[in-house]
């Protein structure tokens, strides 16, 4: 970073950018100029901080002062006051919830304490633009040490020996699949990034690729040295701009560096990288889809065998690795497998990238040890729900996942735990639910993302899925039978056992957990035609208690519809006739007038 008394990191990844953090660098970078300190104080920007719930996010280095939700207004306070006269900002500090107290290093912060971050190692610390950092961190030192001191098969060994395990949902053993690519027969073999990221509610590879885009890079080089190819492509959803800019400016940088191209290091060996872009279909986060788009083709996937390290991009050898995976691999080779694989789980090793979203207070990115319980994961680093309410489920996997209850909550996070219990690792994300949460809605939620997602090659995702998003939706309109019950779960478990790809494998998973684990609440909706959580409209009724209503007519003046009746400081009615049951008398009556049942 130079030789500056100071270092002011500014997150500049796409949550804090889209809060103006942008502006906030220009400011302190301004501000720090006007004062002629920049020989003594650096501004950088960073990759994602990962606490995301409170950006923009502001640290200073070296005492490691971390502001939270800094705004533009901020950036000339923080240097008079922290630069110039040495002493906190104390208002934009973060103050634990519990305890009442500004907390000023973020190694002390509730949200990071349980975190051990590997893949995440370098965001919110390096300025992803700027190679030297990079290689400060310790960057490239593994390309170096595979290309000059080990054989590929002796890289492969390292992979295999550490345990790591495919992160983008599938959870095969990274190391077998290099091998395997390996020992096919080509002339040509390819290494391709899958950062075709599509899961609602994730962003755990948007965020690698954004604040450690070199992370990649090199993985895929060493790949490349193991298996015995030249070319390395990078497939990535077109709806990531910063993402691309950063690599783009990675990749010319290093070829510039002479650790991509011809002879790197040296060595002989030849390596370079490209990009290709995706347009965002979720289907082609499975590998021969993704292959099958990169050549130009529609985005479907086809039976295995043969695979991809057999026959893939224009029936070449090629291995697939997602972002994370390949964000893991430096470090495996510098520190050893012995040291990755003393961390996590018998047979899941390492650490899991997680993106919190949801009902839960700190909303974010985070890197937890395999084995980490749900409970540490929501309470000790989430904080809980949001709002005070009650804990009622998660869903990870995204869409190919399944939903956990508060029986779940102790549950050690592999592979192996959550597909026992009726979900799955996926590729990280994890929304939470709370008791306002209706699980039928949220089933009918992945069903309605699987439908639109689905590419329509085989007739069990294509037809199937369909079939039980209608069955869905007439059972949240309250017409439902108990037979649509018995339906839902024959016809989920059909789509399991006969869809061609990943994606129809694992669609009916919401709904076949959901059923398995909220079973009353179906019940209520097809037999008591109620939606216990109150969201399903059409099974909501709303009512104004006399008793309560004082006759302010806020709830009148703000229904769209006029359904709402009575004359000001005189009790209200509401027309069900004409009622919408959008909610917003229910969300706005300032005396808990209005019930909804």
């Amino acid at each position: 970073m130079g030789r500056y008394k100071t270092h002011i990191l500014v997150c500049a990844g796409t949550g804090c950018r889209a809060s103006e953090s942008d502006l906030i660098f220009q400011k302190l970078d301004q501000g720090i100029k006007k004062r002629n300190l920049q020989r003594e104080v650096q501004v950088v920007k960073t990759g994602c901080f990962g606490f995301c719930e409170k950006g923009p996010i502001v640290k200073f280095m070296p005492d490691n002062t971390f502001y939270v939700e800094v705004s533009p207004s901020d950036a000339d306070t923080l240097i008079e006051e922290h630069v110039v006269k040495g002493r906190r900002v104390e208002r934009l500090l973060y103050t634990d919830p519990k305890s009442g107290d500004r907390i000023s290093d973020s190694k002390h912060m509730g949200f990071y304490r349980k975190q051990i971050r590997i893949a995440l190692r370098n965001s919110g610390f390096i300025d992803p633009e700027n190679i030297d950092e990079y290689i400060a961190r310790d960057g490239y030192q593994a390309l170096g040490k595979a290309l000059l001191e080990m054989s590929p098969e002796k890289v492969i060994e390292e992979v295999k020996c550490s345990g790591l395990r495919g992160r983008g949902g599938g959870g095969f053993p990274t190391g077998l699949k290099w091998q395997y690519a390996r020992a096919a027969a080509g002339d040509e073999k390819y290494v391709v990034c899958n950062a075709d990221e599509g899961d609602p509610g994730a962003f755990m590879d948007r965020s690698i690729l954004e604040g450690d885009p070199h992370s990649v890079l090199e993985a895929m080089a060493i790949c490349g040295y193991a298996m015995g190819a030249e070319t390395g492509l990078i497939y990535i959803r077109a709806e990531y701009p910063l993402a691309i800019q950063r690599l783009l400016i990675a990749i010319e940088q290093a070829r510039g560096f002479g650790l991509l191209g011809k002879d790197i290091m040296g060595s002989g060996f030849n390596f370079d990288i490209e990009l290709k872009y995706g347009a965002g279909a979720f289907v082609c986060g499975e590998e021969t889809a993704l292959i099958h788009s990169m050549e130009g083709h529609r985005g479907e996937p086809t039976m295995k065998p043969p695979f991809p390290a057999e026959s893939g991009y224009y029936d070449k050898p090629t291995n697939v690795n997602n972002v994370e995976t390949l964000a893991n691999i430096p470090v495996i080779i510098t520190r050893g497998a012995d040291w990755f694989s003393s961390i996590g789980t018998e047979n899941s090793k390492g650490t899991k990238v997680f993106a919190l979203a949801g009902k839960i207070r700190n909303v974010g990115l985070i890197e937890v040890p395999m084995g980490t319980t749900l409970r540490e994961v929501i309470y000790d680093i989430g904080g809980g729900i949001s709002s005070g309410k009650k804990f009622k489920a998660v869903q990870t996997g995204g869409p190919s996942g399944g939903c956990l209850t508060e029986e779940h909550l102790d549950v050690p996070i592999d592979y192996d735990n959550l597909v026992a219990n009726g979900s799955m690792m996926g590729s990280g994300g994890m929304i939470i639910m709370d008791e306002d949460d209706c699980m039928v809605s949220i089933a009918k939620f992945y069903l309605d993302f699987t439908v639109e997602e689905s590419c329509g090659k085989c007739t069990p995702c294509r037809i199937g899925n369909k079939r039980l998003y209608e069955t869905l939706e007439k059972i949240t309109e309250g017409k439902g039978t108990l037979d649509d019950l018995l339906k839902l779960r024959e016809l989920g478990e059909a789509i399991k056992d006969t869809a061609l790809c990943g994606l129809g494998q694992t669609s009916p998973n919401p709904v076949l957990s959901t059923l398995d684990n909220f079973y009353d609440e179906y019940l209520a909706h097809v037999t008591d035609h109620t939606c216990p959580a109150g969201q399903c409209k059409a099974l909501v009724t709303y009512a104004i208690d006399h008793d309560k209503c004082v006759g302010c007519t806020l709830c009148a003046r703000k229904c769209p519809v006029n359904a709402v009746e009575g004359v000001r400081k005189q009790p209200h009615t509401i027309d069900s006739f004409h009622c919408i049951k959008c909610g917003v008398c229910y969300d706005n009556c300032k005396f808990d007038a209005i019930t909804k049942s």
